[in-house]
């Protein structure tokens, strides 16, 4: 029995774009069906529900975040918001209406490939995808069952806001996670404006689970907006 492709639902209305994006994504044994307007980009999710969009927000009938919101009215489907828009407060609307993912044009396909690949795991289910007893990346194990960290095999000690801070990036591995959501879930909806929190237990934690707090490989920053925690 043949599985089928992976489909991918690209929104974007620059031609050149989308043929490059054909090459990128097609090449890599995806199918892909593309839309160069918003209406028509909602219709086909809505008709041939895809397993992954790729979205611009310059669209020229609609704004790319409505095509977000009206999309999360009746589905979950993993969305990656590819734009020129690289301000702060555009890629924290986006991630806050529902985008899973934003790259910035230019940007390198490689990268596109990468997180391409962790939204598509996190939407079929990965056997490490938050809700499992147990997490694994890298040299990292989380055993949220019995509440145990390990390195390299070695059982490490967390506070309980480090330990809350890490299983809160977990149950969005793969994803960026705002600095206002992270606040929320850890310290509680009264202290999202608390980013000093954030940055210094971040740092307590990263100097307990990476092999290099300069330059980590697992929490993983998304300047200006959040923290992403790696899946590979």
């Amino acid at each position: 029995m043949t599985i089928p492709a992976p489909r991918i639902l690209v929104i974007e209305d620059e031609t050149p774009i989308r043929r490059f994006l054909r090459v990128s994504i097609v090449g890599q044994g995806y199918a892909l069906v593309e839309a160069e307007t918003g209406q028509k980009g909602v219709r086909l999710a809505a008709a041939q529900p895809p397993d992954l969009i790729i979205l611009d927000l310059g669209l020229p009938d609609m704004d790319g975040m409505e095509v977000i919101r009206q999309i999360r009215e009746w589905s979950t489907v993993p969305i990656l918001v590819l734009s020129a828009r690289g301000r702060e407060p555009d890629k924290v609307a986006a991630l806050d209406a529902g985008a899973d993912d934003y790259l910035t044009k230019p940007f390198g396909v490689g990268e596109l490939l990468a997180r391409l690949r962790v939204a598509l795991r996190r939407g079929t289910g990965n056997p490490n995808e938050a809700g499992e007893p147990v997490f694994s990346v890298q040299n990292l194990r989380v055993d949220q069952e019995r509440r145990q960290v390990f390195l390299d095999g070695e059982e490490t000690h967390l506070t309980p806001i480090e330990y809350r801070l890490l299983t809160t990036l977990i149950k969005y591995a793969g994803k960026v996670v705002t600095h206002r959501q992270l606040l929320k879930e850890v310290w509680g909806p009264n202290n999202v404006d608390a980013t000093h929190y954030l940055r210094v237990y971040m740092g307590h934690l990263r100097h307990k689970i990476e092999a290099d707090a300069a330059r980590p490989k697992i929490l993983l920053t998304e300047p200006g907006v959040g923290y992403r925690l790696a899946c590979d």
